[in-house]
């Protein structure tokens, strides 16, 4: 009888023990990158009960009740919610951000990131995201460089990912401009033009006028081309050039004198191509012409973004945009033996080992999973599921506290009975 007290006891108090970490896992069924946890049971001691091998070729046993034998992380991903900011970011594998504000990082599966009052990309209570910062942004707030993506550095060197408030995309002066265009046969004025932008930022006109010589060596053709570079309202010239071109009898060009010209301090290379792959003189119907030509206006920060690859993108004024950092994504060893720090927020452990960063064959440092921006992965658990095991736990704790007062009304019996 005593036996039947230590069994209820022991069941009391595991499933005491379940039914508030399933009762947890449930409060958090809403929370974003919760991970639930799984509860695993062992038997206590045993007794034997040795039966005939005549009737039975099973072994019975009476134990001594139960006991909680752990409390794991379950590592099943969450459903994906849409969101609407590009700044929301779900890890679609393996894999952890890390937050910090004071102390040791903190490691979690939601990404519900935004940017504060300063730039700074933080959690929604504050918590600073780490990563690896493009090195690209000058001391007076201009981009010293336009970067596709950014290389993860050493899980050492994370940092702070903070953003300036301003940002300034730097011009880029045209060295090239490129000209397209069918001249006819005709002695007829014909004229191509294109923006070109000088070292000061500001973008000027380049305007090309050919003229057929009155005099013709045949059976090739020559034309007078003048190049003129002006402000886009035409107040002002800053140079002038010409050039003999010449094509052949199929009206493909075969040479030209007229190669740059002064744009305002910077030199501009004129291509007009070679064969028919530029300015043209055959017997078809006369096109506009059209050109292409490098270089970039300066431009303002209109602000940031984050894409899937995990890059913080800035967008200026002028259509630029350029990576300035990398969200970190860790990884473990064993990511159960993450410690819980609270709701969806952990910690490195022993047992979880040292956080680490995959790389790909060169040695490189690369995130190893796939990011959805737009996404936010939500609680792992299953609302079903955990309300039937909270059924199940419940029942088991009334059977075990019915099973204490089964064995106080025996002995009760039993003492009466010695009376």
């Amino acid at each position: 009888m005593s036996q039947a007290f230590y069994t209820g006891l022991s069941g009391v108090r595991s499933n005491q023990y379940a039914i508030n970490v399933t009762a947890d896992n449930l409060s958090n069924i809403s929370t974003v990158g919760f991970r639930g946890s799984d509860i695993e049971f062992s038997s206590l001691f045993e007794n034997m009960l040795h039966t005939s091998e005549n009737t039975t070729s099973v072994d019975s046993s009476v134990g001594v009740g139960s006991r909680l034998q752990a409390v794991t992380t379950s590592q099943e991903t969450g459903s994906l919610l849409l969101s609407d900011r590009s700044t929301d970011l779900a890890i679609q594998g393996d894999g952890w951000f890390a937050i910090q504000r004071e102390g040791n990082p903190l490691y979690t599966r939601a990404g519900n990131f935004t940017f504060d009052a300063n730039d700074d990309l933080v959690t929604t209570d504050g918590y600073h995201v780490l990563g690896t910062m493009g090195g690209n942004i000058g001391p007076d707030n201009i981009l010293t460089s336009s970067i596709d993506e950014v290389t993860l550095g050493s899980v050492a060197t994370q940092e702070k990912l903070r953003f300036p408030k301003t940002l300034t995309y730097p011009a880029e002066p045209t060295k090239n401009a490129k000209f397209f265009a069918n001249l006819g046969v005709e002695n007829e004025f014909r004229a191509v033009s294109a923006g070109v932008i000088d070292a000061a930022g500001d973008k000027n006109a380049l305007r090309l006028e050919f003229t057929k010589n009155p005099v013709q060596t045949l059976p090739n053709s020559q034309w007078t081309v003048l190049a003129t570079v002006t402000s886009t309202d035409g107040s002002k010239v800053y140079d002038t050039k010409s050039g003999e071109i010449e094509f052949d009898s199929s009206g493909a060009l075969i040479s030209n004198t007229l190669t740059s010209i002064n744009n305002n301090g910077s030199e501009v290379a004129i291509d007009l191509g070679s064969g028919f792959g530029g300015i043209v003189s055959i017997d078809k119907p006369v096109s506009s012409g059209s050109s292409t030509a490098d270089g970039t206006v300066s431009g303002d920060l209109v602000g940031y973004a984050i894409n899937k690859n995990a890059e913080v993108i800035a967008t200026f004024t002028n259509g630029m945009q350029s990576s300035i950092g990398k969200i970190a994504v860790y990884h473990f060893q064993n990511d159960e033996g993450l410690e819980r720090i609270s709701g969806a927020r952990f910690g490195e452990s022993t047992n979880s080992g040292k956080p680490i960063f995959f790389t790909d064959a060169d040695g490189k440092n690369i995130i190893g999973t796939d990011i959805s921006n737009f996404m936010l992965e939500n609680s792992n658990v299953r609302i079903e599921a955990g309300l039937t095991e909270l059924i199940i736990l419940q029942r088991s704790y009334d059977a075990n506290s019915k099973s204490i007062s089964t064995a106080d009304q025996m002995i009760q019996k039993a003492l009466n009975m010695h009376k």
